[in-house]
């Protein structure tokens, strides 16, 4: 599989640069937390920048197809895929953009990533790559799994199952006492009275639990406040609406123009 005007590192030529060399802007968050609206209003503070393959196209090229021999589309299989790939690799995403070649002709030479996640891949980053610049975004897991359920992401495939007792097959996931609450489950499994149907809630909890485990957001935000803010902008896209949040990038982008 292949990326386009992208490629391994090994000698660049004239018109080419590392990512890792380049001033990139990286969205940091995990699924569900906004990042769409952040990257339209980069796009629009920055005409020039120019948005790569994101973490998902990275991750086939890189990643799955090279174990896998083909694409994965059950979240748990790649996650588990990914995770192997973090233990050779620490920086895991981080490591892999760093690898790449950019064709600076088609890519310019201020392009935006979407993105990386966890404390690792954010460590990583801050300390290999000097010239990158960060935008974290935040909300807590219960408003993840609403957005997930209306969103109809054909990428968010993981089997549910039927579900006949949702309240006790969430229960029953592994990990979900270390992300949810025993009352936060009680709501998540109420969205049934909202017209959501039981499997599907359950895929998307069991999404949000599978992210869970392997990168932790949390971490990965308090990392970023420690950095100067010409460097990282951290946003709660709870407490901003998408207009808040597209605002306050858009001021921060182009302040650091």
């Amino acid at each position: 599989m292949t990326l386009p005007f992208l490629r391994a590192s090994a000698e660049a030529d004239a018109h080419e640069s590392p990512l890792s060399s380049l001033p990139l802007t990286v969205l940091v968050g995990v699924t569900g937390v906004g990042k769409s609206t952040a990257l339209a209003a980069l796009q629009s503070a920055n005409s020039g920048m120019k948005v790569l393959p994101d973490r998902r196209d990275i991750t086939d090229a890189v990643m799955i197809w090279p174990r896998a021999g083909g694409s994965i589309s059950d979240r748990e299989e790649r996650f588990r895929l990914t995770a192997e790939y973090r233990a050779e690799h620490p920086g895991g995403m981080a490591y892999a953009l760093g690898t790449l070649l950019a064709d600076t002709r088609h890519w310019g030479n201020q392009p935006v990533f979407d993105g990386l996640r966890g404390l690792e891949e954010v460590q990583y980053a801050a300390a290999h790559f000097p010239a990158w610049r960060f935008v974290a975004l935040g909300a807590p897991d219960a408003v993840r799994v609403r957005r997930l359920l209306g969103r109809a992401d054909a990428f968010d495939q993981v089997t549910g199952g039927s579900a006949p007792d949702l309240r006790q097959a969430l229960a029953e996931l592994k990990g979900v006492q270390d992300v949810f609450t025993p009352a936060e489950l009680d709501g998540l499994a109420a969205l049934t009275d909202q017209g959501f149907a039981p499997a599907d809630i359950l895929a998307k909890v069991k999404i949000v639990v599978s992210e869970r485990r392997n990168y932790d957001p949390h971490a990965a935000e308090q990392f970023l406040r420690t950095l100067p803010p010409t460097r990282a902008l951290v946003l709660d896209t709870v407490e901003l609406d998408p207009a808040g949040v597209a605002a306050s990038v858009a001021a921060w982008a182009g302040a650091g123009a």
